[in-house]
């Protein structure tokens, strides 16, 4: 392989290899899950209190016995909240599971007088104590945000269980109310309340206790939350971007997605020597890195040690997404995970281009029809842009984003004109109507980022939904036809995923499997825009170049790729801000490495 990268013994590969799940962690995960499961039940089902599985489930830690369907409630519903934190190792999950058997193993001898129940509990203490070295997993990053999402899903899910609650004893309901009243009467019962619902004989207090307990442990959580010291998710200092910009002046352009490591919602780890660097966000528990290693190849082992060592550290998932050929072999060879193709990047080599030719004949009459409607381009470097044109290339590129969220991390900067990244490109496309809009005559944007110094990677799109179709492709033509002026040898477009199996699974004689999986696609592209961005690609006559995810098991798999949609803005669980309050933003951040570089520049 290129570059020159040392190898490493299989000793210091296995110690670099992901946190995988010991056999003790996932067991007690495990079953804490499946106890929690038992005690929910238990509170819920009267019947399931008398049979011989809760019998058979009484002995097992949190499972307190039949004196209060509440306690058991309550207990199910905190084991089933610690069981995925005590699967990855997590020391806070630890001290709340050592803190939370001792009292079954109490609540076990006091109130059922069962000897048996409460030696089980407290024997299953053991292994939590004799190895509690491998629950030694740093919290996740967070914010106040997460007591929200527990207040929501908390909330929602004890409404369900209340109303259950409420309607599993239909012979001993007085009366026959109706669904809003079950309804009022769980709302009241979680804050405390009697309900407009009565029951025969000890039912009601039971009932009553149980919707308390609910309502009492969603308040106790949520304040918990709202409360606890705060580990807010990692981003990019000043001095780890400065850090970030060298590196990139001598090694950018190595890929195509080093630019992209600037993003300012990523954190970063240096190699010792510092002389390369893996930047990455943490999403649902999985240490997603992006593009290869930023710096000199022969330095990429000690910053994917020291990646490796991170994800080991709080037990989060690692996982690469979108690494080249190169970057593959090494991050598989280093930590023994593995590479799967994931798609293909289009390059245009401006040398190479040309609208002559059958290939692109529906490119060259899509621009002169456009060109003859009267719209031109104007093709410029960040810097020579004054800031009022700025600032409304930035309002129009928000207004003009088809979705509430801000999509992309693994090829998107997200933010246009900062005062560092003056080498970016901005193309334009202006037309003069009789009537302006907002924003006068831009009709669309592109942006590109620097691609070592004589290349540029694709950023963002963006256009006014008002203006005739193919803005997109006239100012892709405008910026191949421009790079020259400003040194730029290649271009990079799109990432198309899954191009390879779209492009086989289209030609004659692709066998059913194949013609499946294509056809597959082609349906989720109505979604992901799988299909589209691949034809958009191929009107160009790109080279492709593949690109690759890097993991550690394929049981990881579906986890990586919910934690890369979440990234990258397709599927969002916190509530989202207004538009209206996400419209005043602060103005950017400047570096003072690029300042320095701008000043000797305009020198």
């Amino acid at each position: 392989m290129s570059g020159g990268v040392p190898r490493r013994s299989s000793r210091v590969r296995s110690m670099l290899r992901g946190p995988r799940p010991e056999s003790v962690p996932v067991l007690v995960g495990r079953a804490c899950a499946l106890v929690g499961l038992l005690d929910v039940a238990a509170g819920v089902f009267p019947r399931f209190r008398h049979s011989r599985m809760h019998t058979l489930a009484e002995v097992l830690p949190g499972a307190f016995g039949p004196f209060a369907a509440a306690l058991s409630l309550s207990a199910g519903m905190l084991l089933l909240l610690l069981a995925h934190g005590l699967k990855r190792g997590k020391r806070r999950a630890w001290r709340a599971a050592v803190a939370l058997l001792p009292a079954g193993a109490i609540a076990q001898f006091s109130y059922r007088h069962s000897l048996l129940g409460a030696l089980l509990s407290a024997a299953l203490l053991v292994p939590l104590l004799r190895h509690r070295d491998q629950f030694a997993a740093l919290p996740d990053p967070r914010s106040r945000w997460r007591a929200l999402a527990n207040f929501v899903l908390m909330g929602a899910g004890s409404l369900v269980l209340g109303l259950v609650i409420v309607s599993v004893h239909p012979n001993r309901v007085v009366g026959d109310p109706s669904l809003a009243d079950r309804l009022t009467h769980v709302l009241y019962g979680l804050f405390g309340f009697e309900g407009p619902v009565d029951y025969q004989g000890d039912t009601s207090w039971t009932v009553a206790f149980s919707l308390g307990a609910l309502g009492l442990l969603t308040a106790v959580t949520t304040i918990y939350l709202a409360f606890r010291p705060e580990h807010p998710a990692a981003r990019l200092t000043e001095e780890d971007e400065a850090r970030l910009r060298a590196l990139l002046d001598k090694h950018g352009r190595r890929d195509s997605l080093g630019h992209f490591a600037l993003r300012r919602d990523k954190a970063v780890v240096f190699s010792p020597s510092g002389k390369a660097a893996v930047t990455y966000r943490v999403v649902s528990g999985v240490m997603l890195a992006s593009g290869d290693p930023i710096g000199d190849v022969e330095a990429w082992p000690g910053a994917i040690e020291r990646f490796m060592d991170e994800a080991r550290a709080h037990s989060w998932t690692p996982a690469v997404m979108g690494c080249s050929e190169t970057g593959g072999e090494v991050w598989t060879r280093e930590t023994g995970l593995d590479a799967l193709e994931l798609g293909d990047e289009a390059v245009v080599d401006v040398a190479d281009f040309s609208l002559a030719g059958r290939a692109m004949r529906n490119v060259r009459q899509m621009v002169k029809r456009i060109e003859r409607a009267g719209y031109e381009t104007r093709v410029r470097r960040v810097r020579d842009l004054g800031e009022a044109e700025l600032e409304r290339i930035r309002q129009a590129a928000e207004d003009w984003r088809g979705t509430d969220t801000e999509r992309g991390f693994s090829m998107a900067l997200g933010r246009i004109g900062d005062l560092a990244d003056g080498d970016c490109l901005i193309a334009t496309a202006h037309k003069s109507d009789p009537e302006p809009g907002p924003y006068g005559d831009l009709k669309a944007i592109l942006h590109f980022v620097p691609w070592g110094t004589d290349g540029a990677s694709l950023d963002l799109m963006r256009r006014d939904r008002a203006a005739d179709p193919g803005m997109n492709e006239l100012l892709i033509v405008a910026a191949l036809q421009a790079a020259p002026r400003f040194g730029i040898t290649r271009v990079s477009l799109n990432f198309a995923m899954f191009r390879s199996a779209l492009a086989r699974g289209e030609k004659i004689g692709a066998g059913p499997v194949l013609r499946a999986w294509r056809g597959l696609l082609v349906f989720l592209s109505r979604w992901f825009q799988i299909e589209s961005l691949y034809k958009f690609n191929a009107k160009f006559q790109p080279r492709w170049e593949p690109r690759f995810v890097v993991y550690r098991a394929s049981a990881d798999l579906p986890r990586i790729g919910f934690a890369a949609m979440q990234a990258e803005g397709f599927v969002t669980l916190a509530l989202p801000l207004p538009r209206f309050l996400r419209r005043h933003r602060p103005a950017p951040r400047p570096c003072a490495h690029a300042l320095t570089e701008h000043e000797a520049r305009a020198a």
